[in-house]
């Protein structure tokens, strides 16, 4: 099948024209992951996002599958079990995307330290315990001052104590949305980008049955007849929200800021991920984790109340970020000219939770809760007890907690699932680690509404086992699958390093761009690689601008400066060519890539200015 720009004109009037079980506002990884099993489980399934796929939070987090042993400076034993559990079973589902690496967390004597060098080894053998690591090649261990600086020579030695080193995945977020799209595309969803809702629809009775929606691209406005409509914008919620009139729904978001940057790699040289302190006694945690030639470090995490579609980077996310690596690396002596990228991500909290957050609970126990929660852990190890004592246990020493106020990285990452009494289903918060199971629950609230409802009934499928786009490999041999699709490539014409390349975005699906290698030319101004990868994505994946395909479909405007200098001219070319674009519509592309690549290079912050003005977006 395809799934290309005229795929979207089909769907845009499959959209106008059918009816749908369940219709979905919002294609990031929360919408993707409910569509697929919402088509896997034989519901008609539409959904619609007003940008690009995974063009908010979806493609701006730190890019992670985290195992979650953040949360276990707090002893949060049920959040950490259920994370590794959770981020294995993506890796199960989408092999070829998260991949495993090692993790230093750096233990300094310094005040106010989340961890010390006992409580990082408790900790640690605890989210070994819960994520069902045995294989010495996976568990954590410990090492010395010594053994650290050899293995990262340019941190800072000062007060070093040791580290820590643990399991962890790296994720590439938007090619996680587009693959978990791909597949549901396959299974007969009806999916289209750049659709833009407007307004929610009820019938006499005042209970939703669908929602007017505007085509964004052409301004043509159309309505959608669906059973069922569930909400899963992300940090648009609340907003997505108000478009309901028969409900008043008060907001339910706190909106919280997350900045990264990248760096040339020689300019801060670390051999892999490290996680530490971030020295402003907040609570925060600073990732900094090489990719691609790049180094790139964050996040922040800070209240945020301007514009979710366009989130700006200020001088104090600069200055917050650069003081904590300087000093952490200080020969590095970055500045905002050697930045070279940088994103912001707007997280999608739940106001009302304060428990443990995207970089842990708020608070740290007292030495009595401590050895309390130890004594526990030590039971546990030795089969005296179980998950659930020890969950007690940390229950019981949470009244050591303070929570008189609460900090923006304090504020919950879980979700919420409610259904309004118009029939309207809002998923929101979660984190990307969450996506799939946080689906699940969502599919179960529709197939029991359209049960309840409409006397349609579905069996939900077990989404364990239901692979993405691109991961049919065995997930307990990824790396000898994806060398033998990548030999694939090798054999038939292209060098190592470009079959590698295609062979890591696309994972299985790289077999079907290598079909083409020999009826394929190269496109001016592109590599045979690349005039391969743009025709699969405007053929597969609905790309329908060029900072669609340079941003989120491959990483070249995040980690690939150079090449994208090369080849920017020649994809708008090509894409002009395939797509059939007018003079008009290819100036207004490029004008579009230029005020992208003028945010995402920070080009208004080195100018000094303070922000993006609204007509440079």
């Amino acid at each position: 099948m395809t799934f290309s720009q005229q795929t979207r004109q089909e769907n845009l009037f499959k959209l106008a024209n059918e009816k749908f079980d369940l219709l979905i506002i919002g294609g990031g990884i929360t919408g993707a992951g409910v569509a697929l099993q919402a088509a896997a489980s034989g519901l008609k399934t539409a959904l619609v996002e007003m940008q690009d796929f995974a063009e908010g939070t979806s493609s701006r987090s730190t890019k992670m599958v985290h195992g979650g042993i953040r949360y276990l400076k707090t002893f949060d034993v049920g959040v950490v079990a259920d994370t590794v559990n959770e981020r294995a079973r993506i890796q199960k589902i989408a092999p070829h995307i998260p991949r495993p690496t090692r993790m230093i967390l750096p233990i300094y004597d310094e005040p106010h330290a989340t961890y010390d060098l006992f409580s990082v080894k408790v900790a640690m053998h605890l989210y070994d315990q819960l994520a069902g690591l045995t294989d010495s090649n996976d568990t954590s261990y410990m090492l010395t001052h010594d053994e650290v600086i050899a293995k990262i020579p340019t941190l800072n030695r000062e007060n070093l104590l040791g580290a820590g080193c643990y399991l962890d995945f790296t994720n590439n977020d938007a090619r996680l949305v587009i693959e978990n799209i791909k597949k549901a595309a396959t299974l007969g969803a009806t999916l289209a980008n750049r659709v833009k809702i407007v307004e929610l629809l009820h019938d006499d009775q005042n209970q939703i049955i669908g929602a007017y929606a505007e085509d964004t691209l052409t301004e043509k406005a159309f309505s959608i007849d669906a059973r069922v409509v569930i909400n899963a914008t992300g940090p648009w919620v609340d907003e997505t929200n108000q478009l309901d009139k028969k409900i008043v729904v008060a907001p339910q978001l706190r909106p919280t800021k997350g900045v990264h940057f990248v760096v040339d790699w020689q300019k801060l040289p670390v051999p892999q991920p490290l996680y530490f302190d971030s020295l402003h006694h907040d609570q925060r945690m600073i990732f900094v984790i090489p990719r691609l030639g790049k180094t790139y470090f964050g996040t922040t995490d800070t209240d945020y109340n301007g514009d979710i579609t366009h989130p700006q980077i200020s001088n104090t996310d600069l200055n917050y970020l650069l003081s904590t690596i300087n000093q952490r690396f200080p020969k590095a002596d970055l500045s905002l000219a050697d930045i070279e990228v940088g994103w912001a991500g707007i997280r999608p909290l739940i106001a009302s939770n304060s428990s443990s957050d995207y970089n842990g609970g708020g608070g740290h126990l007292d030495d009595r809760s401590i050895d309390h929660v130890i004594d526990a852990v030590i039971n546990y190890r030795q089969g005296k007890a179980d998950r659930t004592d020890v969950a007690d246990s940390v229950l019981a020493s949470e009244q050591a907690l303070s929570e008189k106020i609460i900090q923006p990285s304090q504020v919950s990452r879980g979700s919420l699932l409610t259904t309004k009494n118009d029939g309207l289903i809002v998923l929101s918060g979660g984190k990307i680690t969450d996506y799939r199971r946080m689906a699940t629950g969502a599919i179960h609230a529709v197939i029991d509404q359209l049960s309840s409802k409409f006397d349609r009934h579905f069996q939900i499928v077990d989404s364990t086992k239901l692979k993405v786009a691109g991961g049919d490999l065995n997930p307990d041999n990824v790396a000898h699958d994806l060398a033998a699709i990548r030999e694939q490539g090798e054999v038939l014409g292209l060098s190592k390093d470009d079959a590698n390349v295609i062979t890591n975005l696309f994972g299985s699906n790289a077999l079907a761009i290598f079909n083409n290698i020999h009826s394929t030319q190269a496109a001016a101004g592109l590599s045979l690689r690349e005039t391969l990868i743009l025709h699969y994505c405007l053929a597969e994946e609905m790309v329908l601008t060029p900072v669609d395909y340079l941003l989120r479909r491959t990483n070249h405007v995040l980690f690939d400066d150079r090449h994208l200098n090369e080849i920017q001219d020649g994809i708008v070319n090509e894409m002009a060519h395939i797509l059939n674009w007018s003079t008009e519509t290819k100036q207004l592309m490029i004008k579009d890539l230029e005020k992208t690549l003028f945010a995402y290079e920070l080009k208004y912050l080195k100018a000094g200015q303070s922000m993006i003005e609204p007509n440079q977006y």
